[in-house]
């Protein structure tokens, strides 16, 4: 361990001898020579390490948040890679079992159109052709599998390499973190041990702001595409939508209560009959749904819907969020954290002021921050895990906001009931990065937003509308 702690992370062969001031780093003497030269304070590390002392305590908390934070960044990008894997194998049987069924619809034809007179002479190129059509449905499998996962490969990739920058910086923090206190009572060991374990966690930082940064979306394109069912007695509300990882999307139709599936060209092909308020992803298969005091679950299984497990709770469920396992409720002045069995854990932020003030909610993907909109104070509310408030964002533009996203980048989106526009807040949850849409894109009294990253586009929900409108985004 203490060779370890002595190494220069540069050069890994040299061992750390000296102490720039100038720039807060610990170098070896190839590091001297190559960039500290000309700098005026580099000392000894014997020299350096002398009366300094560190508050150890509160390293010790830095250490392990940062350490949480990272591991939830790798667990997120192994999810995605699953939520990959998982759509692409769907999506193969889909394409194979299509052609099966088109092919064994052709020969019944054949054979059924062939008449009796003509039966023997027809029987042997038939075999033939079934034989010939065997062998080629083989090779379109083998050719559709190969194609698919080498697509699969292709988007798992820039993932892969997040993930494994993720184990990296985790291991390199984790040793220092467990090293700390047993180099306690050695002055320049445990100087070192601070001096490298305040440099990873500013690496881990900059690693997790340029993952999940504040990137602001622009707007390429739009398209506008109807929802109604013939079935459907009133004009659509849609007050949720999902986008599965497969392209496939789940709208909630309060109006007609509806959760319908709408396949990759947003058309309806499936839905059930529930009364939706909210709904959230779960799994790549999976949603929740809130309907006023219980949370029904719904699996989408070969492009159809069906309902799953129910939770009855205690008090209303007006809003529904979900991270790693975690069940985040709105009751319309509270919020609260359920594991997915239904057991209550906390009440993680109260406000009982107004009515309506803990409506929708949504959580960052590293799980550190949650959002909250009150509607009729016309606030953003972002939150630490543990309920603390870190900031309010209130504007001239947010008024009556109705929906709230974050996207697996982290961007915040809101769309706006009062104003008709759909906005970009910052990660921070202090200011508006953008407008993405207003009332003359067509966004008029906006319910829901969602951003899917399958087909990079961002989806908007409308009250009293039969039209979602996708806006194609970079």
């Amino acid at each position: 361990m203490e060779t370890s702690l002595l190494i220069c992370i540069i050069h890994k062969g040299e061992k750390l001898r000296m102490y720039c001031t100038d720039h807060s780093h610990l170098c070896c003497s190839k590091c001297v020579e190559l960039n500290h030269r000309l700098c005026l304070q580099v000392t000894p590390l014997p020299q350096a390490a002398t009366g300094k002392s560190t508050n150890f305590k509160n390293l010790s908390v830095s250490t392990e948040n940062t350490l949480s934070q990272i591991k939830q960044c790798q667990t997120y990008q192994e999810d995605r890679m699953k939520s990959l894997k998982v759509s692409y194998k769907e999506h193969e049987g889909l394409i194979v079992d299509g052609l099966r069924v088109n092919i064994v619809s052709y020969l019944r034809e054949c054979e059924t159109s062939t008449v009796n007179t003509t039966h023997e002479h027809m029987q042997y190129p038939i075999s033939e052709m079934r034989e010939e059509i065997k062998y080629l449905l083989a090779d379109f499998e083998k050719s559709t599998i190969k194609e698919k996962k080498e697509e699969l490969n292709l988007k798992q990739a820039p993932l892969k390499v997040v993930r494994n920058s993720c184990i990296r910086l985790h291991y390199e923090l984790f040793h220092l973190h467990v090293a700390i206190p047993k180099v306690l009572g050695k002055p320049e060991l445990s100087f070192i041990a601070s001096k490298k374990c305040l440099e990873n966690i500013q690496q881990t930082d900059i690693f997790i702001k340029e993952n999940f940064s504040n990137k602001v979306f622009t707007v390429n394109g739009k398209s506008v595409h109807n929802v109604k069912m013939p079935s459907d007695s009133c004009t659509c509300w849609i007050k949720a939508v999902c986008a599965l990882p497969d392209g496939q999307v789940l709208v909630a139709d309060l109006s007609n209560y509806k959760v319908k599936l709408l396949n990759q060209q947003y058309r309806v092909v499936s839905h059930l009959d529930v009364k939706p308020l909210d709904m959230c992803l779960i799994t790549p298969t999976e949603v929740a749904v809130c309907m006023q005091d219980e949370v029904q679950f719904i699996t989408v299984s070969q492009s159809q819907l069906a309902k799953s497990r129910k939770l009855e709770l205690q008090h209303r469920c007006k809003g529904i969020a979900h991270h790693q396992g975690d069940l985040y409720i709105c009751t319309g002045t509270a919020l609260y954290k359920f594991t997915l069995s239904g057991k209550l854990v906390c009440r993680v932020y109260e406000d009982s002021s107004a009515n309506l003030t803990v409506e929708k909610c949504a959580v960052s993907p590293t799980g550190d921050r949650l959002y909250i909109i009150s509607r009729y104070q016309n606030k953003l509310l972002t939150l630490a895990r543990d309920g603390t408030l870190l900031a309010t964002y209130t504007d001239p533009a947010l008024r009556v906001p109705s929906g709230l996203h974050v996207t697996p980048a982290g961007q915040v989106l809101v769309c706006e009931w009062g104003s008709n526009t759909v906005l970009q807040v910052g990660r921070e949850g202090e200011s508006k990065l953008a407008t993405l849409a207003t009332r003359e894109d067509g966004v008029r009294r906006p319910w829901s937003v969602c951003y899917s990253s399958t087909t990079s586009s961002i989806i908007v929900g409308l009250y009293g509308d039969n039209n979602i409108l996708v806006f194609r985004v970079e």
